[in-house]
């Protein structure tokens, strides 16, 4: 897999997280995918997204920062959004808060197989 590739396939992936195209999970998401060393599975992890965006109507995955070395590709994912009541554990209730994640994605055979992922929740817990 080449740095072209997966830049490719990743800008592909952040599309279809923003589109909610949850049929075309499957097409960026392998089935056995782990979050954070626990294997969730493709269910798991499109029910967890389906849960960030009923939480966040108007969240939008921006990619502020991207290295990779391939299979393995490294972002930092910027926020900026309106919760519309508790956001990790705590009571945005509407406010519109900044946040970032660091997130690190494994490829297998052109799709994510393994993410490990920091949200930076500190700086929620500041803003309200």
């Amino acid at each position: 897999m080449t740095r072209d590739r997966i830049r490719e396939l990743y800008r592909g992936y952040i599309a279809c997280l923003n589109a909610q195209d949850w049929d075309a999970l499957q097409q960026h998401v392998a089935d056995g995918v782990e979050y954070n060393g626990a294997a969730i599975g493709l269910d798991g992890y499109r029910g967890m997204l389906v849960e960030d965006f009923r939480a966040i109507p108007d969240l939008s995955f921006n990619i502020a920062m991207l290295s990779c070395d391939p299979p393995v590709i490294a972002s930092r994912l910027a926020f900026d959004c309106t919760p519309v009541g508790q956001l990790f554990g705590l009571p945005v209730n509407g406010a519109r808060i900044r946040f970032t994640e660091n997130v690190f994605y494994e490829y297998h055979d052109d799709r994510i197989r393994r993410v490990w992922s920091v949200i930076d929740k500190a700086s929620v817990a500041e803003q309200i």
